[in-house]
């Protein structure tokens, strides 16, 4: 009897698994089809196109390598990548740096902590869109607010959007003023240090600097290499910002030509979809490489309990 009587749990149970497989396979179902037909297909297209030239109006003919060919005697591709190498070299620290101190400032416990927070978070949710693209754009005018303000003190301030010189700065600025994101996360890692750490280095007499750089800074390591390894992927993608401030052009004298705005100029622009999507891989392979290194160099930087 106890055999019959497992051996009829085990038929329970075996139902019971079945109908939860079939529920968590209809759940999945949408999120399959997206993946399928959103993600891996298309990326799977676009690699086909990355080897053939093609026009839209024309089928495809298969080239070989010759678009990825064509990239090293493009000048203004190998600027395109000089530009958003500066813009993500320097942008991204000067973002988590900025990030860091307003994160430490509010972990103190100001009064109108989730006021404050919000009120610094808000510029992340904006500084991607269009509108705030033509909000800087008219901020760093000829006759732009920053200007206006220069001239109450005597000061003749350049067009800082139409000066080569300049130009690729108030972008930059405008990705360090988009700091919330990655500031609440290090808020929230701030939290999470214990207070004892704090204690025992002011008994032991260590100043304020001290504990920076020996205990918050290694302990909040981790909290450092994700928010690193977030905003590099993110600032290689960027393209509204550079869009909108050149007017699409990538001006002055391709100042703001970023990577992907030179990918869609090809693209959209002159229907180069061929070496576009050559392009477009070239680009997940440099965000690959820079995640790869962020990941190899973090054994010596960051720090875990274990």
């Amino acid at each position: 009897m106890s055999a019959l009587s497992e051996l009829g749990k085990l038929k329970g149970q075996s139902k019971t698994d079945g109908r939860d497989t079939r529920a968590a396979l209809v759940f999945l179902g949408p999120w399959l089809v997206g993946l399928v037909g959103i993600t891996l297909g298309p990326m799977v297209i676009s690699l086909y196109l990355s080897f053939t030239d093609y026009n839209l109006l024309q089928a495809p003919e298969f080239i070989g390598f010759d678009n990825f060919i064509r990239m090293f005697e493009d000048t203004r591709l190998l600027n395109s990548l000089r530009v958003t190498f500066i813009y993500v070299l320097v942008g991204v620290p000067l973002q988590l740096a900025v990030a860091l101190l307003i994160a430490i400032v509010l972990d103190r416990g100001i009064r109108g902590l989730p006021f404050y927070r919000s009120v610094f978070y808000l510029p992340s949710l904006l500084g991607g869109s269009v509108a705030v693209a033509i909000l800087w754009k008219q901020i760093f005018g000829t006759t732009g607010l920053v200007n206006q303000f220069l001239a109450l003190v005597g000061i003749e301030g350049p067009g800082w959007i139409s000066d080569p010189s300049t130009a690729l700065s108030t972008i930059i600025l405008l990705h360090i003023w988009t700091f919330g994101s990655p500031m609440i996360i290090f808020l929230a890692g701030l939290r999470q240090i214990p207070g004892m750490y704090y204690e025992a280095a002011q008994v032991d007499g260590a100043s304020k600097r001290t504990q920076f750089f020996r205990i918050t800074l290694p302990l909040l390591s981790p909290i450092i290499f994700f928010n690193l390894v977030l905003q590099i992927v993110g600032a290689f993608q960027s393209f509204t910002q550079a869009f909108i401030v050149s007017g699409g052009t990538g001006g002055p004298s391709d100042s703001t030509m970023f990577f992907t705005l030179y990918l869609y100029q090809k693209g959209f622009g002159q229907f180069d979809m061929g070496y576009a999507s050559a392009m477009a891989w070239v680009l997940l392979l440099i965000i690959g490489a820079f995640t790869a290194i962020n990941f190899y160099a973090s054994k010596f930087w960051v720090f875990y309990d274990d």
